[in-house]
């Protein structure tokens, strides 16, 4: 059966030799396809760092070029490198592919044992696609933008020093919701309730829901509880005055400072991750495999 791809992007975040043995292993099983295969520029230079063949012998391009270049993008690696795709190519429209060598493994849906028969199961047309909206950070200072970032999972507004209580208000849709006190809040994605947002109580959201959740951070008031607003919202939080440096922080990877004053502006992106999964991919039973739902008090 002709596949439904002829162009594969191969991307991997980190040399560590039991990601590349899945790069490679991932390679191949498109290359015996007849399918092209372009290493980002960064993962071929691992594996020639690491003395693997495929390093020296296949294409390659830059991370922005493989997203006009090619049709699919397969990601090994954990989910954090895929947040960094996500920010980098959901413009492009490709759909993305993960490998997970990384932890929890909830956009990384691939283990390195099925690598042959679930990508075989994709480049035959046997997947489903979910569609994942990002988020659009902005910081504004004095009427001007100053600092700008997509996020797939969220947007973490903290002090960067001393673990001390910062002050801000918060907008939605230019409607004044509270002014608080706390270590900071969290501005997560459907796809991003499943992290950061979880560990600081927030709600499990379904991939699919059209909504935004706001998760404040150890709040000096015992009624400040996560809020959940409609997806096409725009949040504004001003920044108060502090002794300390305020920080915005896009899925943990991307910082930029603030000043008292600023404003960070999140909305949700106009162009959505396209991400692929086999299929018989259930949200449901990620949160039973990752989160240990499906343990049972006593052991029984």
């Amino acid at each position: 059966m002709p596949s439904s791809f002829s162009c594969v992007g191969l991307i991997s975040r980190r040399g560590t030799p039991h990601v590349l043995d899945s790069c490679v292993a991932v390679a191949e099983c498109l290359q015996q396809r007849g399918i092209e295969v372009v290493l980002e520029d960064t993962t071929a230079a691992l594996l020639q760092k690491n003395n693997e063949p495929l390093g020296t012998g296949t294409a390659t391009a830059a991370r922005l070029e493989l997203g006009k270049r090619c049709d699919l993008i397969v990601v090994v690696g954990g989910d954090g490198s895929l947040l960094s795709v996500g920010r980098d190519l959901a413009h492009s429209g490709v759909p993305v592919l993960g490998v997970n060598r990384g932890g929890l493994g909830f956009l990384a849906d691939i283990a390195p044992d099925q690598i042959d028969v679930k990508i075989g199961e994709v480049l035959d047309g046997k997947y489903s696609q979910e569609d994942h909206f990002l988020l659009d950070a902005r910081v504004v200072r004095a009427d001007r933008e100053v600092a700008r970032s997509p996020a797939l999972n969220d947007v973490v507004i903290h002090l960067s020093g001393k673990s001390r209580m910062m002050e801000f208000s918060l907008w939605v849709e230019d409607e004044f919701v509270y002014d608080q006190r706390s270590d900071g809040l969290i501005i997560a994605s459907p796809t991003g309730s499943t992290a950061y947002a979880l560990s600081a109580g927030g709600p499990i959201m379904h991939p699919s829901l059209d909504a935004i959740v706001i998760v404040p951070m150890f709040p000096h008031t015992l009624t400040s509880r996560p809020l959940v607003v409609p997806g096409h919202s725009e949040l504004r939080v001003v920044i108060g005055a502090s002794d300390e440096q305020a920080s915005v922080g896009c899925d943990s990877q991307v910082d930029f400072e603030l000043q008292a004053g600023d404003e960070v502006r999140v909305s949700k992106l106009a162009t959505p991750l396209k991400l692929l999964y086999p299929l018989g991919h259930s949200f449901f039973d990620s949160c039973r495999s990752k989160l240990d739902w499906a343990s049972r008090l006593g052991g029984r």
